[in-house]
């Protein structure tokens, strides 16, 4: 079942509030029959914030989720760290983690670093290993991220079988030396750019964690 956007009237209310805003001060300017410095300025001024108003009103409609193009991802939720982490990574896989479900459309994702999973969460697929396919081999290479907007439309979706076998979009992004973090998404074309801004931040600040505790967690059982 598809849910409706609980923020929807949040992001019509610019838009509505700064067209209301400029009709009143049209007919204000009609029915004013001695126009006084003071209130040209005033004008100015309001018609600049309505302009602002409706600005902001539209662009938060284009960054509206395409809700009627989302899934509900087959599979269970939670979350699974590799055993024996040192304590400040297991902090920092979860802090990263939660911020990445909770600010970003992501529903499913996967931490793959040096040969191993260090962490899987969100909506979980049956299979709990990552055998690297081409696309995640060419992310550790040339460490650049790749994104799929569409997942059902690339052949090379077989290789994440480790996601929810029905996820819509998806981000492999290079994570520190031999690292990949692994996003899915539950809508095609959902992650923007401030997503993609968002993610590569993250990343980049997980991938110098693990660098520090690179000989703890190779001593780790995969």
């Amino acid at each position: 079942m598809i849910k409706s956007d609980p923020n929807r009237v949040l992001r019509l209310l610019p838009l509505l509030v700064g067209i209301l805003g400029g009709i009143l001060l049209l007919l204000n300017r009609l029915t004013t029959t001695q126009l006084t410095e003071s209130q040209a300025r005033s004008d100015v001024l309001g018609t600049i914030l309505s302009a602002i108003l409706i600005l902001v009103g539209l662009l938060w409609q284009q960054i509206q989720p395409r809700s009627s193009d989302a899934v509900t991802l087959i599979g269970k939720e939670g979350m699974e760290l590799a055993s024996e982490l040192p304590d400040a990574v297991k902090t920092e896989l979860a802090w990263a983690s939660h911020l990445l479900l909770t600010n970003t459309v992501t529903k499913s994702l996967v931490v793959y670093y040096q040969g191993k999973v260090l962490l899987r969460r969100g909506i979980l697929a049956d299979n709990p290993h990552v055998k690297p396919g081409q696309i995640v081999r060419r992310v550790l290479e040339t460490h650049k991220p790749i994104y799929l907007v569409d997942l059902k439309l690339f052949p090379g979706r077989i290789e994440f079988d480790y996601l929810p076998e029905n996820t819509q979009g998806l981000i492999c992004q290079p994570m520190g030396n031999g690292g990949v973090l692994i996003l899915g998404a539950n809508a095609p074309r959902s992650y923007t750019k401030q997503d993609e801004n968002w993610i590569e931040g993250i990343a980049d600040k997980l991938g110098e964690t693990l660098s520090r505790y690179s000989h703890e967690i190779a001593a780790c059982e995969k």
